[in-house]
């Protein structure tokens, strides 16, 4: 995924300019765009260099330019980075097009409004998917905080039934016999309930992953896996289910599939998921679910696509996604 995109951002800033310029404005311009590769690890630095060797390249050399890397850095940086370093890209970023455009003497508004335009919707991409994040983090905070009180009142009112229950029966072994079996009979009872609960308490906590896809991919649906599994993030691993558990449902429900292909492919740096059905195409499955898959699979930073299957065919379901 990262190779591609920094293919996609190199080319886009090399080829324009080795098509107009010499090779110093060839390795600038290699320069402002090959380190994002690195945007996701480090993109105050990533967002310095190929912002700097940008405004160079436009103020002395080609102007005007498409500033990928530092699109694609501004994006990250309103993503992922506090507030304080967001406000210092944004200004960093409206000196760095003032100057390039105002060095070599280009005075069309055009220009500076296609690229104040360019790097505000950058801006404003990066914003929404830290918006989405936030909010399955608090999604998932309430989730915690409602499991840890619901353990909280199984063990109080259970356990304290049981410390009770035992310590009433001692006093009553030998005087009455029959209220002692049933003061411990209590506590037998007491405990299975508490276990049970306790079991599906926990159960609701652990998220389903890819260990549990032998389970859910049954019936006319078939699993197949291509390479070593690897450890997993638990979002990503979630991910992977559920996006396996609507893809079938799909499948089954909307499409009226006879037969369903599963394939988990495990590479060095990702984990992709197929699933191909024979069903009504894009017609019986498109806007089941699928936007809820894109909003799972793009905050694990991952891509999705969807579309008929081969020979036009069904449906598939191609899902990638980083390790």
């Amino acid at each position: 995924m990262r190779w591609v995109l920094t293919a996609v951002v190199v080319a886009a800033t090399v080829v324009p300019v080795a098509c107009t310029a010499g090779w110093a404005a060839v390795l600038l311009a290699v320069i402002a765009s090959a380190p994002v590769y690195w945007v996701f690890r480090q993109p105050l630095l990533v967002g310095l260099v190929v912002g700097l060797a940008t405004t160079v390249l436009a103020a002395f050399f080609v102007a005007p330019l498409i500033p990928a890397g530092p699109l694609l850095a501004i994006y990250v940086i309103a993503a992922s980075s506090p507030p304080f370093w967001r406000m210092v890209c944004v200004a960093v970023a409206v000196a760095g097009v003032t100057v390039s455009l105002v060095i070599p003497g280009d005075g069309d508004l055009n220009t500076y409004r296609y690229l104040a335009i360019a790097y505000i919707a950058a801006y404003a991409l990066g914003t929404g998917t830290r918006a989405r994040r936030a909010q399955a983090a608090a999604a998932a905070a309430r989730e915690r905080t409602r499991i840890a009180r619901e353990m909280h009142d199984v063990i109080t009112h259970s356990v304290g039934m049981m410390v009770v229950q035992a310590e009433a029966g001692p006093l009553v072994v030998r005087s009455d016999p029959d209220k002692a079996t049933g003061a411990f009979e209590a506590i037998a009872s007491t405990g299975r309930t508490a276990i049970a609960q306790l079991r599906e308490v926990v159960h609701a906590l652990r998220s389903p992953g890819v260990a549990e896809l032998p389970e859910l991919v049954t019936g006319i649906a078939s699993l197949e896996v291509v390479g070593a599994p690897r450890p997993l993030s638990p979002d990503v691993d979630a991910t992977v289910y559920r996006v396996v558990q609507e893809s079938l449902t799909n499948a089954v429900r909307h499409a009226s599939a006879s037969r369903i292909q599963v394939r988990v492919r495990w590479r060095e740096r990702t984990v992709g998921v197929d699933v191909v059905d024979d069903g009504r195409g894009p017609s019986g499955s498109h806007g089941f679910g699928l936007l809820g898959m894109r909003e799972r699979v793009t905050a694990c930073g991952g891509t999705l696509r969807t579309g008929p299957g081969p020979g036009g065919v069904g449906f598939a379901v191609h899902v990638s996604l980083p390790i």
